[in-house]
This record gives structure tokens, C-alpha cells and sequence, in this order.
């Protein structure tokens, strides 16, 4: 599969992520984005041994959308900084299976992630005596649009929890991601993924000061995802 690049310089490079594919290595051993950017690099640039990719955050598997490495550990340690004191504008489009009521507005709560069952819960406050580690998630949320049953979300958390936008709506807006079995949908997508897309970042660049906006067209192989592809203009 041929790797979109959605920017790149000699401190960064961002790529479209395609849902079913390792940010990076796990367990299992299946190749990732990462991977397939290092390659790129390498063959691109003719780059003899070893390419350095920094990781400065990830995506979950089943999820697609940009996501973006650091080329110099200058850049990674800036971008790192830049995640941490929440100064990357993150946005998210997700298609649920409800309209929420209201259809605009925001969302706070504790999330616990149980590591041994791969999952979060939301809590309405932090618990440190059963849920230790419990941390404070919050996120903006609004309706783009609705075609029948389909409701498309856009979505723009300040804080970047493990499963946070999936655990949020499913469990405070009523508004399962489709095809996310885990977080409460009935239906299974046919290959397994859910429709939550990485539609841009947006900061400040670490290195040229220049204001930077990258924007991941949604999988347009996707049935549910070409449904709003009018509203890509947006």
C-alpha cells in the first residue's frame, strides 16, 4: 500500500494513517506506519543504515487520520513539549450511531484504563482508592452532519487519554463510534475497523516558528466515510 505523506521537512513528517495499522511494534510483530515512513525516508533520500523516526504520539489501530514523527531528536524533544503543554490543536472526526443531545457542547470526566483488558472507563470523579491512576479528560464535541442513521461528529480533545474520544461518546453522549464493539456498538465494520479519523493537527513549528495545519482526507474506501466526502471542503 502506497504511504500518503501529508507534510514533510527536514524536522518532520506527517502521513495518513490507514485504520487497521500499528502506530508501532507491539506484541504482535506486524509492521506499522512507522515502519512504512522509515522505508520512505530511506528510499526517498537514499539514507545508507538506520533512518531516525522519533514517535511523538499515537493513534489506535483501528483508527485513521494523521499522524506525525519527528526526523531530528531536536524536533521530537520540542514536539514532545509541544503535546505535553497541550499546544497541538488536535480534531477528530467520528461517525456515531446516535445524534446527540445537545447536538454541541463538552465533555469532562476521569478516565481509568484497565491495561490487562485494553479498555477505559469514564468516571464522574477521580478514585484514587479503586481506580488509581484515574486522569481528567475533557473534550469539545459538535454535529457536522447526519445522512439517515449515520451522525457525523467532529471532535476536539484538550486532553489525550488511552481511548478517550471512543470511551466519551459512547459513555456520556450516548453515541457509540460505529463499529466499535468495545465501547458499546452492535455492528461489526466489515474489515474490523471503526469510523474515528484524525482529521488535523495544528500548532506552531518547533523549529521555523511558522504555524503549520495538516489535514488527512477520510478513507474514501470506506462506504460510511464516502457518505460525507462533500464535507471534506470544510
Amino acid at each position: 500500500m502506497q504511504l500518503q505523506v501529508l507534510f514533510e521537512d527536514n524536522h518532520l513528517i506527517a502521513v495518513n494513517k490507514p485504520a487497521g495499522i500499528l502506530s508501532q511494534g507491539d506484541s504482535t510483530g506486524d509492521t506499522t506506519v512507522m515502519d512504512w515512513t522509515k522505508n520512505y525516508i530511506k528510499l526517498r533520500y537514499n539514507k545508507p543504515g538506520d533512518v531516525f523516526l522519533g514517535s511523538i504520539h499515537r493513534l489506535d489501530r483501528p483508527v485513521s487520520g494523521v499522524i506525525i514523527f519527528a526526523r531530528t531528536s531536536k524536533a521530537l524533544a520540542r514536539m514532545n513539549e509541544l503535546f505535553k503543554d497541550r499546544k497541538i490543536q488536535k480534531t477528530y472526526w467520528a461517525i456515531v450511531t446516535h445524534q446527540p443531545d445537545p447536538i454541541e457542547g463538552s465533555l469532562k470526566g476521569y478516565i481509568y484504563k484497565d491495561t490487562a483488558k485494553n479498555r477505559s472507563k469514564i468516571l464522574p470523579k477521580a478514585d484514587s482508592n479503586r481506580h488509581k491512576g484515574a486522569k481528567l479528560a475533557k473534550l469539545d464535541y459538535r454535529l457536522l452532519g447526519r445522512l439517515g442513521s449515520n451522525v457525523l461528529l467532529e471532535v476536539k480533545p484538550e486532553t489525550g487519554r488511552p481511548h478517550q474520544i471512543r470511551v466519551q461518546l459512547a459513555d456520556q453522549l450516548d453515541a457509540p463510534i460505529r463499529g466499535d464493539l468495545k465501547y458499546g456498538d452492535r455492528n461489526r465494520n466489515e474489515d474490523g475497523n471503526i469510523n474515528l479519523h484524525s482529521r488535523s493537527l495544528e500548532f506552531m513549528h518547533p523549529v521555523k516558528k511558522e504555524l503549520v495545519k495538516i489535514i488527512a482526507p477520510v478513507p474514501r474506501e470506506d462506504q460510511l466515510w464516502g457518505l460525507f466526502h462533500e464535507m471534506e471542503e470544510w
